[in-house]
């Protein structure tokens, strides 16, 4: 299944506990779209939250986001990796 790195911007001061609560309502979301998060990162300072997840298409992801009540920024696939 193809991979794709998500970005949200605008949730600065975000904490450990709150990405871990937004990482936790994608994953309740992520199955009805066929998504499947592996792993969320942030940066505070800047407000910018990462996601990486297999899922079958780029509107899969922006789906699941928005059923976990968020919406998503950006949506890259990622093909390659070493």
């Amino acid at each position: 299944m193809p991979r794709f790195m998500d970005v949200h911007h605008g949730m600065h001061g975000i904490t450990a506990e709150q990405l871990d609560d937004v990482h936790r309502a994608d994953l309740a979301a992520a199955h009805a779209e066929g998504v499947h998060f592996e792993h969320a990162w942030a940066d505070p300072e800047s407000g910018t939250v990462f996601c990486l997840s297999e899922a079958p298409s780029a509107q899969a992801v922006r789906r699941a986001h928005e059923r976990a009540g968020q919406g998503v920024d950006e949506v890259h696939p990622v093909p390659l990796s070493v």
